[in-house]
């Protein structure tokens, strides 16, 4: 009994058995292993499957996302309305990106204004910020530039009491006649006036760069260059209609008038035939050094001593001080002209201080001035084929005024700045604009710290200047690796030229004092604001000038900014060996910290690398690099220059392959390297992003960003402009490029995938 469980239990067990299990031993075998093959599949399948789904889920959420950011939906609709999208990228790229930039202004102008923009918001918020009594005055001088009514009520009034201070003008009054360098002394110290030559305080070219005046050309309204010029008699007409108008408004009497501004101009006249041809300038000597005493031995008119002390006071000066004089022959001759006239017209030459001194302070005075110098500068712009400009002395009044290309280079070269802040047609002209921009860049000229400081905080708070630095090194360490695969460089080279990256300084955003201003510093102590717009005016003018001389007489050990932090231009110094990118330059739509990297590395990181290769461009020269392959180097030059001059122009734009070739090299290379850096910074970092509705990978977006820094109108070039014009400052570089190429699909053959390209950089 006790066994029958047992026994029933296995019997019920042995019933239970599979069919399988009465199958010969060999078949139940083969069996077995096949289920366990077919399970084996079935699994694999499953586990193929199951990651195919899990790597296409990881993929789309890894791939590039929208920036859906406010800043980056402002640059899709810069995109969108600068672009035509209807041309094919790999025929014409420029019309691609640009095609609808129906404007007269750069990319990098634009963004000037929209820093102006800036400024003016924050001049005209005064409550938003904590000021002390001092920086109140810049709020309060912006008030009274903006209150033309004012201005208007006022007229020629304040103007007629700065020339009875001077003692008065022949034609409009009584005149009480000063000792003529009494007069000269108070035009240059009190009015900003210079109307025989300028006088600066500039740092010395060559070590230890010490400031020293300069004594150099004067400013004139009109170019009189009668010879060159084939609507001279024109011009002068126009210049003679500017200056009958000037002596109108001051109440002068007509005939005397006329006969006044005739003496003018001809004076002007015999001044700028004293000048040195541009060809002698660009040969001879940037200035030679003399005494203030020998300088008064060699053109006695002027009393030397007097006029530079009463300048730059508080300086000490004596009669064995130095002085750099850029052209003794043209002060020799301006003396013996002064001489002549003071001996037989000396009322006419008061007269032609008078009315230059009126031109000078135009901007100041009410719209019946202005309006007058709008029509000379619109009436010359007609005549001599150029836009008109309009002057602005009292934003550059410590910047040398010269007329030639060749003087205005010297300058450049004499301050070592490489990039496009040294150009005289930026820093002279700039085109006619409303009334808030007159008074925002004023306000900016003579309150540089407080603006300086203001921008700063609005525009370039740390966490912005944190990314513009992370992109840097970026861009720097991607130029070092560059330099290792250049088949020209040689070994030696390379680690100089490494040393010299290594040991480059450089300045983001704003100078220091601008970043930590402090608040105990007495910056406008000295200016008295009313009771009328010019007055103002000129209390500013002398506070400024006063400050620029103290500043050049304190020890100063870090670099001396070239450039205003709402500034656009980068540079690079050469005696400093540093590194320039102003705030106004990082600011969208060239870079922003929320942007997606392609947008960054495009289009700021390409102008940093551009900037860095300057350091570079004597390698080029002939013997610049007298151990380099010089015969890989040379073949490498000339391919570049074919591979520009192979590219057709618009009509009426200007290119000069001899003139352009440093910007050209530096546009190519600049975009190879960012492109470089940013395919090194894809691999290391997860979470790139890209524009909505613009159907472009973050490759794409990264050249289409680069575009757009170039976009302008071709036929706005200025044909003395050391840059390509903005066709090919794009169809250049991208074409050279294998992955633009790659990326735009690109056939073989098409303008913008060559047979062949070029690796200088």
């Amino acid at each position: 009994m006790g066994s029958e469980p047992a026994s029933g239990v296995g019997t019920r067990r042995r019933r239970e058995r599979s069919p399988e299990e009465g199958l010969p031993a060999v078949h139940s075998r083969q069996w077995a292993m096949a289920r366990r093959a077919l399970m084996t599949v079935l699994l694999f399948s499953l586990i193929l499957g199951g990651s195919l789904l899990l790597w296409g889920y990881v993929f789309k959420g890894c791939g590039p996302a929208h920036c859906e950011m406010p800043v980056c939906r402002d640059l899709l609709s810069l995109y969108l309305a600068s672009g035509n999208t209807s041309v094919a990228p790999c025929t014409d790229f420029f019309s691609f990106a640009c095609g609808n930039t129906n404007r007269t202004t750069s990319s990098f102008q634009a963004l000037a204004k929209e820093n102006k923009r800036r400024l003016q918001r924050i001049l005209e918020a005064p409550g938003s910020w904590r000021l002390d009594s001092g920086e109140e005055k810049a709020f309060q001088f912006y008030s009274s530039c903006m209150d033309t009514g004012a201005i208007e009520g006022a007229g020629a009034g304040p103007l007629r009491q700065v020339i009875e201070e001077l003692g008065g003008w022949p034609v409009s009054g009584d005149w009480t006649p000063l000792d003529f360098n009494r007069t000269l002394s108070l035009l240059m110290s009190q009015y900003g006036h210079f109307p025989f030559f300028r006088a600066y305080l500039r740092p010395l070219p060559t070590p230890p760069y010490t400031p020293v005046i300069q004594i150099d050309q004067p400013e004139f309204d009109v170019p009189l260059k009668q010879k060159q010029e084939m609507n001279y008699a024109q011009i002068l007409r126009e210049y003679l209609t500017y200056l009958n108008r000037l002596g109108t408004l001051l109440g002068g009497d007509p005939n005397k008038v006329g006969e006044h501004a005739s003496f003018s101009i001809s004076i002007n006249s015999q001044l700028y035939q004293f000048l040195r041809p541009p060809e002698q300038q660009a040969q001879g000597k940037l200035f030679q050094m003399v005494t203030i005493d020998q300088l008064q031995e060699m053109a006695p008119a002027i009393d030397w001593l007097s006029c530079l002390q009463a300048t730059f006071a508080p300086m000490s000066l004596s009669p064995s001080h130095p002085v750099a004089v850029h052209d003794l022959e043209y002060l020799k001759n301006m003396s013996q002209l002064v001489e002549k006239q003071l001996s037989k017209h000396r009322d006419f030459l008061q007269s032609h201080m008078i009315l230059g001194l009126v031109g000078t302070l135009s901007p100041a005075l009410d719209s019946k001035f202005q309006e007058a110098r709008r029509l000379l500068s619109q009436k010359l712009g007609e005549l001599t084929g150029r836009p008109p400009t309009v002057l602005h002395e009292e934003l550059i009044s410590d910047i040398p005024r010269v007329l030639s290309a060749a003087p205005w280079a010297s300058w450049c070269r004499s301050q070592h700045i490489r990039g496009g802040s040294c150009t005289k047609r930026a820093l002279l002209t700039k085109p006619a604009h409303p009334r808030w921009m007159t008074c925002v860049e004023k306000t900016a000229a003579f309150f540089k710290p407080t603006l300086a400081a203001l921008f700063v905080r609005e525009a370039f708070g740390p966490s912005t200047r944190s990314a513009a630095m992370e992109l840097f090194t970026a861009i720097k360490d991607a130029l070092i690796a560059r330099f290792q695969m250049l088949p020209w460089m040689d070994e030696e080279t390379r680690a100089k030229v490494q040393d010299k990256v290594t040991q480059l300084q450089v300045k983001m955003g704003a100078p220091e004092w601008a970043l930590k201003p402090d608040p105990a510093r007495q910056e406008y102590n000295d200016i008295q604001l009313g009771p009328s717009f010019l007055q103002s005016f000129l209390s500013c003018v002398r506070s400024r000038r006063a400050r620029v001389i103290r500043s050049f007489l304190q020890p100063f050990p870090n670099h001396r900014w070239q450039v205003l932090p709402w500034g656009v231009n980068a540079y690079y110094s050469i005696p400093d060996h540093v590194v320039v990118f102003p705030a106004g330059l990082l600011q969208p739509p060239f870079f922003h910290p929320g942007y997606p990297r392609a947008v960054n590395f495009g289009a700021a990181g390409s102008v940093m690398a551009h900037e860095l290769l300057h350091i570079f461009y004597q390698l080029l020269f002939p013997g610049g690099c007298p151990a380099c392959d010089t015969h890989a180097l040379q073949g490498a030059l000339v391919c570049l220059e074919r591979h520009y001059a192979a590219f057709p122009l618009p009509n009426g734009t200007f290119f000069n392959g001899s003139r352009t070739f440093l910007e050209d090299a530096a546009d190519t290379g600049g975009l190879a390297i960012a492109l470089q850096a940013y395919s090194k910074r894809l691999l290391w970092y997860r979470g790139e992003t890209t524009l909505p509705s613009l159907n472009l990978s973050p490759w794409q977006l990264f050249f289409r960003s680069y575009a757009q820094v170039m976009c302008r109108d071709p036929s706005t070039q200025d044909p003395q402009d050391t840059h390509s014009p903005p066709t090919l400052r794009i169809h250049g570089p991208l074409s050279n490029s294998p992955a633009f190429a790659r990326h735009f699909h690109c056939p073989h053959g098409t303008l913008m995938n060559p047979s062949s390209r070029c690796q200088l950089w």
